[in-house]
């Protein structure tokens, strides 16, 4: 599976948690450039991940809006790994 991080400098452990949990292709966006505004969703992307601590509403606009252009999946969570897993595990339930 292939999923896309929005939000937070360096994921850190959350890469090492979400490859863990299946997803091989990890492709990050810290959300802070200027030109992430005009982001584009990878092909074949399972799964947007927005971590809700770290990116500004005008940025989730957009974020929304990509989404819903490119029928993916998106989960909103904050940084800590106890409320990304609640979500992941969620979603990993939904589309088996």
């Amino acid at each position: 599976m292939s999923i896309l991080v929005i939000g937070g400098d360096k994921l850190g452990n959350i890469k090492d948690y979400l490859r863990g949990n299946g997803f091989e292709t990890i492709n990050h966006i810290t959300g802070r450039k200027k030109g992430d505004l005009k982001l584009d969703i990878p092909v074949n992307t399972d799964l947007v991940l927005v971590l809700t601590d770290f990116i500004g509403h005008q940025l989730s606009k957009t974020i929304k809006g990509r989404v819903k252009e490119n029928d993916t999946n998106i989960i909103y969570s904050r940084r800590s790994i106890s409320y990304l897993d609640q979500n992941i595990k969620q979603f990993l339930k939904n589309n088996q």
